[in-house]
């Protein structure tokens, strides 16, 4: 084939591909509030997807193509406050509405949710990058906190004894009031859905800041709280980053944070909030480990490592980054040399890209660090081009490299698809390196032993264990547990402590004395609740 007659095919793949993309950009069109051809997001404010006003835009780019999706405001000071307001006004209505209502509308948005499933999804994969499949698996892990939000009028149950004879003592659980939620780039669905319906149900109104590189779910989700019938005001939704950020930790109407994201973002954001008095949640970085031992079932423990290293594209606070030496290390690098890297609507695909040139250059230059400070790189995706439309993502192929502890790729959580591989002699040097990790968000061990199972469960102080499980984050029911310096704060995210996060307890004690009514003489003595 000439070159001109290979140019024109390349051409013609590549206007197939972008047709193809094009395409599904086209079907998010009657969405409100935010943009998949270039135009502008707003912000959601009492009920209405208001333009905003702001001097300053961010844009949001498809990171497998570079392709302009959107732009987002950094919601001006005045805007910010509006929505404030709004929350503020909506509480004191919501927060005495029947909870058999708020009930009704965490029912009626998980039918929402699922009858829009594709295209929370497909928003997921134009503006974040997962897979269709991947993408499908936020918004599922979201829904089941609002399924389980559907069980708020049992849940809300406060307690009542008679403490004596005619005195009772109550304890209710009440809304808090206006409370905030800033989410990652990482889950743009999973994470807002969960705190809106748990906020929601509890009584709370909730100020919403998406992430600044993929608000688009977020804005869906907003409509179809709507949709629900969650009255105006109830969520808002603002844009931005490190202002808007400020000025959540510092607005005095703001009575709670839920945060996810990296360290530095959540040390900020748990410190000032603190500072003023508000009740802060902060989920923060991982370094999550992994053991296999001898006895293992080889082919659970191979595939489980490498989808959970790689998925994502490493993008998960639970992926797995750090794997033992072992004699399956060859089998592990050809089996992660089998995913396919390649845009996320693609048949096929295992892997996305990162979520900017930025994040793509950072896990480089980890990789490369191994190397310069006399490790091995055993599988090396840094050199990984795609062709046609994909040939300026943001791509990095599967990575394994050997290191040490002290080595700044074990050290940093690298947010990208490379697995480290540290040398652990027995399962008691594992449960060292493993404990002495500032992180303690997930670690997995893989065995058929249940004496290494129970040791490891026992010894390891990780907040999520799984036992044959790579990446075990607890269901709904339960409640997010990382532990050390993965999280900030007394309260975790949803379950029931997520239950104990949107509520604050009052407690009554009435007395009703029957004899009152022919009662003639006043008692001055104390009180002794006998």
């Amino acid at each position: 084939m000439s070159v001109q007659a290979r140019t024109r095919t390349l051409r013609n793949v590549y206007k197939l591909s972008r047709s193809f993309a094009t395409h599904k950009a086209e079907t998010l069109a009657p969405w409100q509030g935010t943009s998949y051809t270039g135009k502008n997001v707003t912000n959601y404010i009492a009920g209405e997807f208001k333009e905003s006003k702001a001097d300053k835009w961010i844009e949001v780019r498809d990171p497998s193509t570079q392709t302009l999706l959107s732009r987002v405001p950094e919601t001006t000071e005045e805007e910010f406050n509006q929505a404030i307001d709004a929350a503020s006004d909506a509480f004191k209505t919501w927060s005495r509405t029947s909870v058999l209502t708020r009930q009704r509308f965490a029912l009626e948005l998980q039918r929402q949710i699922r009858d829009n499933a594709d295209a929370l999804a497909t928003s997921i994969v134009l503006e974040q990058g997962k897979t269709l499949g991947d993408a499908h698996g936020d918004v599922l892990r979201g829904l089941q906190v609002v399924e389980t939000a559907c069980g708020i009028s049992s849940n809300l149950l406060g307690e009542k004894i008679e403490v004596t004879k005619d005195m009772d003592t109550e304890t209710r659980r009440l809304p808090l009031g206006v409370c905030a939620s800033v989410a990652p780039f990482n889950f743009p669905a999973m994470i807002p859905l969960w705190t809106i319906p748990l906020a929601a149900v509890t009584g709370n109104t909730l100020v919403l800041k998406p992430s600044e590189r993929d608000p688009g779910a977020a804005m869906i989700i907003a409509e179809l709280c709507a949709r629900a019938g969650l009255p105006p005001g109830v969520l808002n939704i603002v844009h931005g980053t490190v202002p808007t950020v400020n000025r959540i930790c510092d607005h005095p109407d703001i009575k709670a944070i839920s945060f996810v994201g990296g360290d530095r973002a959540g040390k900020h954001i748990y410190e000032r909030g603190r500072k003023t008095g508000k009740r802060v949640q902060a989920n923060l970085g991982a370094k999550n480990h992994a053991v296999i031992m001898p006895d293992a079932n080889k082919n659970l423990a191979l595939n489980s490592i490498v989808g959970a290293a790689f998925g994502a594209a490493g993008q998960r606070c639970m992926a797995l980054s750090v794997g033992p030496a072992q004699s399956w290390i060859p089998e592990l690098v050809e089996r992660a040399k089998q995913l396919k890297v390649n845009g996320g609507f693609e048949p096929g695909a295992d892997l996305g890209p990162l979520i900017s040139p930025a994040s793509k250059s950072r896990v480089c230059d980890l990789v490369g660090s191994v190397e310069k400070e006399g490790g091995k790189i055993l599988l090396d995706g840094r050199k990984l081009q795609l062709e046609g439309q994909y040939k300026d993502g943001n791509f990095v192929g599967p990575s394994i490299v050997e290191a040490t502890t002290n080595m700044k790729a074990y050290q940093e959580e690298i947010f990208g698809p490379v697995l480290v591989i540290v040398n652990a002699e027995t399962l008691d040097d594992a449960i060292a390196i493993i404990n002495e990790n500032r992180y303690g968000n997930g670690t997995a061990i893989f065995t058929q032993g249940g004496a290494n199972a129970r040791k490891f469960e026992n010894e390891v102080n990780v907040g999520q264990i799984g036992i044959n499980v790579p990446i075990p984050v607890p269901l709904p029911m339960f409640s997010w547990s990382g532990n050390k310096g993965s999280f900030l704060g007394d309260v975790s995210f949803y379950g029931k402590n997520g239950l104990n996060f949107y509520t604050q307890n009052k407690t009554i004690t009435s007395l009703w004395r029957a004899e009152d009514a022919i009662g003639s003489k006043a008692s001055v003595d104390m009180p002794t609740m006998r």
